[in-house]
């Protein structure tokens, strides 16, 4: 591995990302540059002659190809850093056991922060069993609190995204919002651009708590459905699929006949993540810290929808 370059005592803050060439990393990766912190973007080798590593170079990222199964590479490119941050994504192999060894390079190093790959909906709130990619999260958290160094996670509910594509709720086509359960139950959406952003400003504050906990929009199934008719113009209803029992039961039969273990998002997946914030146990707990950082403008549902018309 080519050796980092030195950070000198008058340098900017340096922010190592790993996962710096997935969607959500090349957004951390800008607004960590917009706020000016030095980064250098770890890739794989494969990946250090791609579209997305040259989109980090052209951000002024230092871009450095590493070999994620050696603890003594990582380290050498945690040298200097004041925060490791992880936006890499994929299954125990990643979660579970290239954090393991990014967290055990941070450590080596003398990095002081870590940020691990969590995004997501409060899974510190699920049972065991409930959410497969919320259970290995949780089993990489039990590492990470017992190491030496300071954590800190950013929870965001679900990516505002989604709802335009890969969350089936809100379906254009009939003009109808679906659920399960209660149609009144506050829902935790935030976009990735504010994620990133957010989670930028944390990995150069210091003072960050273990736990970040943000939402740029909380929404029930109704206002969703609101948001919808406000953003297109067009009425918007509700349409109960049924309890969440029934919700529950459609994720062990799509499990069964779908099983796709070696998928990140089965369909089951994303069933089960809808469960656990139609159920309300995956709800961020208030008072929300957005404020935190008041550079930030949230973006509401209504605007990502407006946005895909």
């Amino acid at each position: 591995m080519p050796k980092p370059t030195t950070a000198s005592v008058s340098d900017t803050p340096l922010i190592v990302l790993a996962g710096s060439t997935g969607a959500l990393g090349l957004l951390i990766a800008y607004h960590l540059r917009r706020r000016g912190a030095t980064v250098r973007a770890l890739v794989r080798p494969q990946s250090s002659t791609g579209a997305e590593a040259e989109s980090l170079r052209l951000q002024g990222a230092e871009v450095l190809a590493v070999d994620y199964e050696s603890v003594d590479d990582l380290t050498q490119a945690c040298q200097g850093a004041s925060c490791v941050v992880s936006a890499l994504n994929g299954l125990r192999d990643i979660i579970v056991d290239t954090q393991r060894r990014l967290l055990e390079a941070a450590v080596a190093a003398g990095v002081p922060r870590f940020i691990p790959s969590d995004f997501s909906a409060d899974f510190t709130r699920l049972p065991e069993g409930s959410n497969r990619n919320f259970d290995l999260r949780r089993e990489f958290q039990r590492h990470l609190d017992k190491a030496p160094i300071q954590a800190t996670s950013v929870l965001n509910g679900m990516f505002t995204d989604l709802l335009t594509g890969q969350a089936p709720l809100i379906q254009p086509g009939i003009g109808r919002v679906l659920y399960w359960g209660d149609a009144d139950q506050p829902l935790d959406f935030t976009t990735m651009v504010n994620t990133a952003d957010f989670t930028a400003a944390a990995a150069l504050d210091a003072t960050t708590p273990r736990y970040l906990h943000v939402a740029g929009q909380v929404a029930s199934i109704r206002e969703l459905a609101g948001a919808a008719t406000a953003a297109t113009g067009r009425r918007f209803g509700l349409l109960r699929v049924g309890s969440l029992g029934l919700l529950s039961t459609l994720i062990k039969v799509t499990k069964t006949l779908v099983p796709a273990p070696n998928e990140a998002f089965p369909p089951w997946q994303g069933m089960q993540y809808l469960h656990n914030m139609l159920s309300g146990q995956a709800k961020l707990p208030e008072p929300l810290d957005n404020a935190r950082y008041p550079d930030i403008s949230w973006t509401p549902v209504e605007d990502v929808l407006a946005k895909r018309q």
